[in-house]
């Protein structure tokens, strides 16, 4: 009889030490690679580029299921699935945003929710209806925390009697959210995308839930920053923005990962919104050029490419207010007047501007 992994749903097997699903015992419940993700933080086999998305995604479509669309609030642009309705034709999808506990909590729920609203109007997105999640790693049962009684009662109402499949791109929360439902620590969970390998089917009251591998992005900079660097790169508490106000052309870096270059400036406040861990520094845009190629990777950094592997972005005549959204990492918030916005990321990294979310 087959068994399965219960953290990430792999086949396990013994034959086999760097494949997939081993596990020295027999009678384990769990891979020897969730084992030590569980308890010690460390991946031996990487699938963060390892996961098949079309194919999730057609194992979801043949699935007759309530779709649960979990979105990582604070990596929103990246965690979006352009073609969400084409790829799961006919799907009931309910989007549930979480990491809402990583945002300022001067974000009140009701303008979060008008901007997701806002974002899924301009990207042609559809969905059935929008939960917004708390703090589900540790606090998900706390008087004050309504997130998981809010999510049953938004399967309740759209279920209508099947199943339920939970799906996302990697590191959104999937296997937390369906633990905090499940009030168990079944699933693996973990900062490193990649870690549910196959669907996972739990029963949950009348019913079945579907935990489901990750998706991937691409032009995430999570999918290609080294796993050792995943602690200083993903937050994992509530942000502190850092606040700068600029009177003259300005560069901002972001370790050796992001370089913002503000021109034209006449008075323009940029706010970032990133891990506390990954450092920024201020300096002249002039002078930027010579900056990171003396101290690239060295001063500035982590880096994820060489100096030569990097790619522009512009945005052109800003008054007013606007994000700047770095793909997996965070995102700058400028308000003022400026004549240009360039943004060098590494070759695989994507950059969007959007308006303001705080």
């Amino acid at each position: 009889m087959t068994r399965k992994c219960k953290g990430c749903g792999v086949v396990l097997q013994s034959e086999d030490a760097k494949a997939l699903g081993y596990t020295p015992k027999k009678d384990a419940d769990l891979c020897q690679r969730c084992f030590r993700i569980i308890h010690y933080d460390d991946v031996t086999i990487s699938m963060k580029q390892g996961i098949d998305s079309y194919e999730v995604l057609q194992k979801i479509q043949a699935m007759n299921a309530l779709v649960l669309w979990v979105v990582d609030v604070f990596d929103f642009e990246a965690n979006m699935l352009h073609g969400i309705n084409r790829h799961l034709l006919g799907k009931d999808i309910v989007l549930v945003a979480t990491k809402r506990d990583l945002l300022p909590a001067t974000l009140g729920n009701e303008k979060l929710g008008k901007f997701i609203l806002s974002r899924l109007k301009e990207l042609g997105i559809v969905v059935s209806g929008i939960v917004i999640c708390g703090d589900l790693a540790k606090h998900a049962h706390e008087e004050y925390n309504d997130s998981i009684e809010q999510v049953e009662q938004a399967i309740d109402y759209y279920r209508k009697g099947r199943d339920v499949v939970v799906m996302g791109m990697a590191n959104a929360g999937k296997s937390t959210l369906l633990n905090a439902m499940c009030d168990s620590r079944q699933l693996t969970t973990s900062r490193h995308p990649g870690t549910t390998l196959d669907v996972n089917a739990i029963l949950h009251h009348d019913y079945l839930l579907y935990d489901t591998p990750g998706l991937t992005r691409e032009d995430s900079l999570l999918t290609h920053v080294d796993d050792r660097l995943l602690k200083q790169v993903i937050p994992l508490k509530p942000l502190k923005p850092r606040v700068y106000q600029l009177y003259e052309a300005s560069t901002m870096s972001l370790g050796g990962l992001v370089r913002l270059d503000l021109i034209g400036c006449e008075q323009v406040s940029c706010v970032a919104y990133f891990s506390e861990n990954l450092k920024l520094h201020r300096s002249k845009q002039p002078k930027a050029e010579e900056l990171w190629k003396k101290h690239y990777a060295e001063m500035l950094s982590p880096t994820i490419a060489s100096l030569e592997e990097q790619q522009r972005f512009e945005h052109h005549g800003v008054d007013g207010k606007l994000d700047v959204v770095i793909h997996g990492l965070g995102w700058f918030c400028i308000s003022g007047k400026l004549d240009e916005i360039v943004v060098y990321v590494p070759k695989n990294g994507n950059v969007t501007f959007r308006k303001a979310m705080i």
